[in-house]
């Protein structure tokens, strides 16, 4: 089974669902001092995207989630086998 994780430079924690997505970009985002309106103009997004995809809302758009978490210092990792 391929599995994805967020990572924070430095750091590596496994993220499975969308509460732990959330929770990890809120973190990164607070470490950097941003407020989410602030987090929400550096990706062209409203602030009202934030607070779902913080809050883990299953259904936060990827394109955008992908961009929040790029811009708090995320990277996505692959591991596992793809072929499973």
């Amino acid at each position: 089974m391929l599995k994805y994780a967020f990572l924070p430079i430095g750091k590596k924690t496994m993220i499975e669902n969308a509460t732990q997505f959330g929770a990890a970009v809120a973190s990164a985002r607070k470490a950097l001092g941003l407020t989410q309106r602030e987090l929400a103009l550096a990706i062209n997004s409203g602030e009202r995207f934030i607070v779902d995809l913080e809050a883990g809302k299953p259904t936060a758009q990827l394109g955008k989630a992908l961009a929040a978490a790029k811009a708090v210092g995320l990277r996505l990792a692959a591991t596992g086998n793809p072929q499973a």
